[in-house]
């Protein structure tokens, strides 16, 4: 079987390939990058001594797929992650709707022409921001929670948000993105004939992903945390108390093994996190560096800012019930192989393009 990663040379793209690789050896996977995000490079290097065949392109020229052979499989982890892209003054909206919607299309394209299946990386953020903002929580300890004592909307349980949840804007100019192509690939494979699989993971982090606060908020923590960079909670009081779960993206791997064996399914969107037992705030994320590498100061800022959210924690249920899927990398391990990632790159920050 051959497998086209789009974005391969990101976090995500080069950890689900070598995790791949490692499971199925006779596995051939070639590669797409633009190489434009800072740190990519080192990515690269590492991919070519496995043995992986990377083209330099990007996803949103059609022509840069010509020239790739025919796959029976692409995985799609290209996107610009961030939930504030588009508005943040970094790139345009336009650049946010041309890398993470027109380059699905022009993905889908190539798999309709090789009749080759499709697996899309999507996000929790394509569930609506509102009603998450308004979730009830309390606070226990250094955390937020959900309230036992008030009713939970639609999709939400003690055990995070499912696929049920509301995708009704507003879900930020990304959120939009990712659930375009969400539809525009059910449709694709509806109209085309091959499958598709959709993947909604929450929080994903381990060692050597590029740590901004934007995109990979626990590698970017315990990076800055580390070199006593300025730290900052924000919103929410200033306290931290804000919850989200983390996942290994080597964990996805058996998953998509089993998808790109599968034939197709009514239900072909799923949920992938660390869930609530590998949640944590950022003021538990804190106290974890604290105690690791001794004492920082992190201050506090009351102001609140569009699309943050108190708790979101993913509902994997799902997975579970039909895949037998559940993450196995405990969020201590991801803390610790990034923290040791981070001690052994003292310039990771630099790197990854913080400055």
């Amino acid at each position: 079987m051959r497998t086209l990663i789009t974005g391969i040379c990101g976090f995500v793209g080069s950890c689900l390939a070598e995790a791949w690789l490692e499971a199925e050896p006779g596995l051939e996977i070639c590669g797409l990058d633009n190489l434009i995000r800072p740190g990519s490079e080192v990515n690269r290097a590492r991919l070519q001594r496995m043995g992986v065949r990377l083209h330099h392109g990007d996803i949103r020229m059609a022509s840069d797929f010509d020239a790739l052979p025919p796959a029976d499989w692409v995985l799609d982890a290209a996107a610009n992650p961030s939930v504030l892209a588009g508005v943040d003054g970094q790139i345009s909206s336009r650049q946010l709707i041309e890398h993470n919607l027109q380059g699905t299309v022009n993905i889908l394209e190539y798999c309709k022409r090789h009749s080759a299946g499709f697996l899309l990386m999507s996000t929790s953020r394509v569930y609506a921001v509102s009603p998450l903002a308004a979730l009830p929580v309390v606070v226990e300890g250094a955390r937020f929670s959900l309230r036992k004592d008030a009713p939970l909307p639609a999709g939400v349980s003690a055990e995070g948000v499912s696929e049920s949840f509301s995708t009704a804007p507003p879900i930020s100019l990304y959120g939009s993105t990712k659930l375009a192509s969400e539809v525009l690939a059910l449709e694709y494979g509806e109209t085309f004939g091959f499958p598709v699989w959709i993947n909604r993971c929450g929080v994903l982090a381990g060692a050597g992903q590029f740590g901004k606060a934007d995109q990979g908020i626990f590698a970017y923590w315990i990076n800055a945390y580390l070199r006593r960079r300025p730290l900052t909670y924000i919103g929410f009081g200033g306290q931290g108390h804000q919850v989200r779960d983390g996942l290994h993206p080597r964990d996805l791997v058996p998953l998509l093994r089993k998808q790109a064996l599968a034939p197709a399914a009514a239900t072909r969107v799923i949920n992938l996190g660390g869930g609530r037992g590998n949640a944590m705030s950022l003021a538990e994320l804190s106290a974890w560096c604290a105690e690791r590498f001794g004492p920082h100061t992190v201050t506090g800022d009351e102001r609140e800012r569009r699309f943050d959210i108190p708790w979101l924690v993913m509902d994997s249920s799902l997975a579970r019930e039909l895949w037998g899927w559940q993450p196995v990398t405990s969020l201590s391990a991801v803390l610790d192989e990034i923290a040791s990632h981070a001690a052994d790159h003292p310039d990771w920050l630099e790197r990854s393009g913080v400055s």
